[in-house]
């Protein structure tokens, strides 16, 4: 455990194969996957291959709309905080944190009346990271921020 870069409750990080140069994240670990906004989303087929389609606002101060596309990782079923299950589209895409990229499912969902536009969960911190809920915003903004958060 101490090899690992000990991380605040939030962070900034960047998803680059979605075109998201910098966005607020939650890093939470008692919630096993990780979700991010979206306020439109749309399946549709390429190649035979099921794809989706969706925007999301990046940006508090003056949220940019983004349009990003992504081929379906999985569907599965994910209980919500208030203990409501629901089906939801998965994707894999890449995350820049603390100077390491790597590979992330993530579910797509309406976090609208959420803080942090996306929540990082404890699949994706394992193994990499230990954070520290007495800190916030302990590493640098990703070298590819193109949005000022």
């Amino acid at each position: 455990m101490a090899d690992l870069i000990t991380l605040g409750w939030r962070e900034r990080l960047a998803l680059p194969q979605l075109g998201i140069g910098l966005l607020k994240a939650k890093l939470d670990t008692g919630a096993r996957s990780s979700s991010l906004h979206v306020d439109t989303l749309e399946e549709f087929q390429r190649d035979g291959a099921t794809w989706l389609r969706f925007t999301l606002h990046v940006g508090r101060r003056q949220p940019v709309e983004t349009r990003c596309e992504a081929p379906v990782w999985d569907r599965r079923t994910v209980t919500d905080t208030g203990g409501r299950r629901t089906e939801r589209w998965f994707i894999r895409s890449e995350v820049q944190l603390a100077g390491q990229q790597f590979s992330v499912d993530i579910n797509l969902t309406d976090r609208r009346h959420m803080l942090f536009p996306l929540l990082l969960g404890r699949s994706a911190l394992s193994g990499r990271f230990a954070v520290d809920p007495a800190r916030s915003y302990t590493q640098p903004r990703p070298v590819t921020a193109a949005t000022d958060l």
